[in-house]
């Protein structure tokens, strides 16, 4: 299913396009000379007349499925995946890194670069204090199962660099949404746009190699580097400072760090 035509001079495919930043990614990275290809086991909207873009229906976990959506595409932007906590270990293991993997073998087959939405929680008992920001490549730390789903599909993604030289961009995304609902959120907040410019970043930059780049807005309360964001052409603009006020008045958790730790409470105790 197709909608307007263009040049199709790229064609960028998006795993976990109906899940919510998918959808969102589906909209900001339509750009002229660029064919948008959407993969998702759930259902997605129909397409507009003014979209360049493919719906494909299936999983991401499927090899042949990935294989054939993977035909002559240059970019995959993989969001698809489970991405909570609330999950057992076998689904991590199964939807998680195994589907990792078979995103890789299909970008590899493909020769196309791979942008992979990774989580803060990979370092989540990464301690902080804002007077030294934690670096983009801190040692992994996960804190809980999701979180080390994400560390393993990391190191997939370095070993498919090493080895056969895919171009490969993990970007640890800290609190997504259309603003900050909490205290730890005035730092770890990645708005829409943001999110869409840091995407946009990681698909253009040339022969990106394998970088690890934190994703967040260009928050004043910032715990963590933008140095490997600004290295791939990534500036945010927003600013979680911008809801402090409306962050007080709502949460029950403003003033309180909770605790000092990349993964909030995620790491405390169940």
């Amino acid at each position: 299913m197709s909608g307007a035509s263009s040049t199709e001079n790229e064609i960028v495919l998006i795993t976990g396009s109906a899940g919510t930043i998918g959808s969102m990614l589906r909209r900001s990275l339509a750009r002229p000379g660029r064919r948008l290809r959407l993969l998702d086991v759930a259902l997605q909207e129909p397409l507009t007349p003014d979209e360049d873009a493919e719906l494909v229906v299936g999983s991401f976990t499927d090899a042949a499925v990935m294989a054939d959506a993977c035909r002559d595409v240059d970019a995959i932007v993989h969001f698809g995946g489970l991405s909570t906590k609330d999950f057992e270990w076998h689904e991590f293991l199964d939807v998680n890194i195994n589907g990792t993997y078979v995103v890789l073998e299909a970008a590899r087959a493909a020769g196309a670069r791979v942008v992979y939405a990774s989580s803060n929680h990979a370092v989540g008992f990464q301690p902080f204090d804002r007077e030294a920001l934690v670096p983009d490549y801190v040692f992994p730390r996960p804190d809980t199962f999701y979180g080390v789903s994400k560390v393993a599909s990391e190191s997939l993604s370095s070993m498919y660099h090493d080895r056969y030289g895919l171009d490969v961009v993990c970007l640890r995304i800290g609190s997504y949404g259309e603003r900050p609902v909490n205290y730890r959120q005035l730092w770890s907040w990645l708005s829409p746009g943001d999110c869409a410019r840091l995407v946009e970043a990681a698909i253009t930059t040339p022969r990106p190699g394998f970088r690890v780049v934190w994703g967040v807005s260009a928050n004043r309360r910032a715990a963590v580097t933008l140095d490997e964001g600004h290295a791939i052409g990534y500036f945010p603009l927003d600013d979680a400072d911008d809801f402090a006020d409306e962050v007080a008045k709502s949460s029950n958790d403003f003033g309180r760090d909770d605790p000092p730790l990349i993964g909030g409470p995620y790491t405390l105790p169940e």
